[in-house]
């Protein structure tokens, strides 16, 4: 079976891991902080527990050996020989571009690199490959194993190929892909962005509380979660650094961040993973 390198240990990194992991991949889970490896092990079987639950039917969780499929590795080198390694650190360009500079010695022929984000460039990450052709953006939504879209996102350099055995790859996963182009948070997020940073504005100007904007877009439009709810989820930390993100890229002032996102992040309150953002949650693990 392919081996998947996963980069990041976070929550999509963890996620993403299980979902390949849950379909027979062997996967290399990489993170370069040791307290966050050390508790991935417990926090993998939690989820691999929780998602059982929420869709019990389903014969992917039922496989008890999904939790030993995924090892843990806390240096880059131990990705060499992946088919894909999957790229999920956090929404800082910065931060991106060194750890592609350092891939440049990690994959060789024969391994694609995705790139799981929801703003930055694929083009401009993949000039830092030795092979650009080989990257491609691959954004998968939180929460990884419920949702069925993953938005490919074709930079200037990816190939034809490329594209086709990503479109492979998540097929395999069970999921749907969707081929878009490069562009400043793609399809999805630049649309999913301006709904929540002028949600945060109605909360901001005292027009409607949460609930309310929340109850508008579940009840009134149908869709399963309201902007607030979605970017708590999210975390607002990464919902305020995607905004800066397309705010830079597209030099348009409709996507200044609204300032109480940027205030509930400077209090640390981020959503579900500190138990608060516009609404509250149970402790967080």
């Amino acid at each position: 079976m392919p081996v998947v390198g996963i980069i990041g240990a976070g929550v999509m990194g963890k996620d993403v891991a299980i979902t390949c992991a849950a379909q027979g991949y062997d996967v290399v889970l990489c993170d370069h902080d040791p307290a966050v490896l050390s508790a991935a092990a417990g926090d993998i079987r939690a989820l691999v527990r929780r998602y059982r639950l929420m869709a019990p039917d389903e014969p992917r969780w039922k496989d008890k050996a999904i939790p030993g499929r995924i090892l843990t590795a806390g240096n880059l080198a131990e990705l060499a020989g992946s088919d894909w390694v999957v790229e999920n650190v956090v929404e800082d360009v910065a931060v991106k571009e060194r750890v592609h500079r350092e891939l440049r010695t990690v994959c060789g022929e024969g391994t694609r690199i995705a790139v799981n984000t929801s703003c930055v460039s694929i083009t401009r990450i993949a000039a830092l490959a030795e092979r650009p052709e080989d990257v491609i953006g691959m954004h998968f939504m939180n929460p990884v194993p419920l949702i069925e879209c993953v938005e490919l996102v074709r930079g200037h350099h990816t190939s034809g190929e490329t594209t086709k055995q990503a479109e492979a790859f998540v097929s395999a996963l069970g999921k749907r892909p969707v081929v878009v182009r490069d562009a400043p948070g793609f399809v999805s997020n630049r649309l999913s962005h301006l709904f929540m940073n002028e949600a945060a504005f109605l909360v901001q100007e005292g027009v409607a509380e949460p609930e309310q904007i929340d109850a508008i877009f579940t009840l009134g439009y149908g869709h399963k979660m309201g902007p607030l709810a979605t970017a708590d989820l999210i975390g607002l930390d990464t919902v305020v650094a995607s905004l800066k993100v397309l705010h830079d890229g597209m030099q348009d002032p409709k996507f200044r961040c609204c300032p109480l996102l940027q205030k509930m992040v400077d209090a640390g309150l981020v959503g579900r993973k500190s138990g608060q953002g516009f609404f509250t949650y149970g402790v967080p693990r």
